[in-house]
């Protein structure tokens, strides 16, 4: 495991109020910049100063993969993403030559999974199409300029919305952070 100092403009904040500024900021990136997964990952570089090479690495896991809409939630991968860069496993763990223990590799995947499970439990789905079809009645295929406007529109008009899913992954990923001590929260 990594651990994780708190950017200094941040430090002092609260256990709770961290959470609710990783909400806020998951959602501010999302609504101002698009890209769910990337939104996610922006808000820890903000908080907690992720590399900008994994933050630039998110960029296309967003609207169910590459904009289908067809794939896994992409806050759901930003989340899981964020966590990894925390727990994930070493690439002193892995080998192209022999095979290795997976010790690492569950361990991560278990701190993954605790999102996954929250993220599911309150969503009932982890695909962007069903989603949408939760929250929108329908679902839309962003390829199609049309149906991105559309998209758009729904997402401005709609309450809650995929900008809140975004904002409750930022929020349950950094509860999973601090209980899981990755964390450092200053004392008062």
């Amino acid at each position: 495991m990594i651990r994780a100092k708190v950017r200094k403009k941040y430090q002092g904040l609260s256990r709770q109020e961290l959470i609710d500024k990783a909400h806020e900021l998951g959602y501010d990136f999302v609504k101002n910049s698009h890209s769910c997964s990337q939104s996610v990952l922006a808000a820890f570089h903000e908080l907690l100063d992720i590399d900008t090479a994994v933050v630039r690495a998110s960029t296309s896991s967003c609207g169910g993969q590459a904009v289908r809409m067809l794939g896994t939630c992409g806050a759901l991968i930003g989340g899981t993403m964020t966590l990894d860069c925390f727990f994930g496993r070493p690439i002193e763990d892995m080998s192209h030559t022999k095979e290795v223990k997976l010790d690492s590799l569950m361990e991560a995947a278990s701190i993954a999974g605790l999102l996954y499970d929250r993220f599911l439990k309150e969503y009932r789905a982890i695909y962007c199409a069903l989603i949408q079809q939760q929250l929108f009645g329908r679902q839309f295929y962003n390829l199609d300029p049309d149906d991105a406007e559309k998209f758009g529109k729904a997402l401005r008009e709609s309450s809650p919305n995929c900008f809140d899913i975004i904002g409750n992954v930022a929020r349950w990923t950094m509860e999973i952070l601090i209980d899981n001590e990755a964390v450092e929260l200053r004392s008062h």
